[in-house]
């Protein structure tokens, strides 16, 4: 990948690549994450990747909104949206300057730049 914004099929891709599993195989894998942390999510659970970061729930208050075409005034009702708090190792290697490798949050794990680019 090379800016801009990684697609779910680049991501599958890159679990294929790097796992030497199947695409098959690696979208099973991403579908059942993604599934999992949004079904946690709907119980009201917190999500914890140590080193990557954590998911929850934040609630939103009723509000009075504004009808942007009409102007008027509309009652926006209480809702439920998901935050992600990205983990302290995820944000020194974000904003590591010259980074030779980048660790993997899992298991520690030293990868080539040159291996995560798509």
């Amino acid at each position: 990948m090379t800016g801009g914004s990684m697609t779910k099929a680049e991501l599958v891709e890159e679990v294929s690549r790097v796992s030497d599993l199947t695409k098959k195989h690696s979208e099973v894998i991403v579908d059942t994450v993604f599934k999992s942390i949004i079904d946690a999510l709907h119980r009201g659970e917190k999500i914890e990747l140590r080193g990557f970061g954590s998911f929850r729930l934040r609630k939103r208050e009723p509000r009075k909104g504004r009808n942007p075409k009409t102007g008027d005034k509309v009652d926006v009702p209480p809702k439920k949206v998901p935050y992600f708090k990205p983990g302290k190792e995820l944000k020194e290697l974000i904003n590591r300057e010259g980074a030779l490798a980048v660790a993997s949050p899992v298991g520690g794990t030293v990868v080539p730049p040159d291996t995560l680019a798509g």
